[in-house]
């Protein structure tokens, strides 16, 4: 029962730090303030919500299988943050350079 009560806590302290990243991205002015207010706190919110499932997991199998699921999200989002970044860079850039 405690495990259970503990499993739910997180899960739904998950869930708000998913809003509040979608919050930042709807209402940060910029690309960059957007994308660092997203990839925090949906990083957060991933890690609360699978420590959450994985409590209520019935099997070593399905806890390796939630962390194997929270490390490929973690590190595709990390990758995918580093390329926008980037590109508004070397936009931004390329911008300033044709003027």
């Amino acid at each position: 029962m405690v495990i259970q009560i503990l499993a739910l806590l997180l899960i739904v302290l998950g869930a708000f730090f998913f809003v509040a990243g979608t919050i930042g991205l709807l209402r940060f002015p910029d690309t960059l303030c957007r994308l660092h207010a997203l990839t925090k706190a949906d990083g957060l919110g991933l890690g609360l919500t699978c420590l959450g499932i994985a409590l209520l997991a019935g099997s070593a199998g399905e806890v390796s299988r939630i962390v194997l699921i929270w490390f490929f999200v973690a590190v595709s989002s990390a990758v995918c943050g580093h390329l926008i970044a980037r590109h508004v860079r070397r936009s931004a850039r390329a911008s300033t350079e044709g003027s």
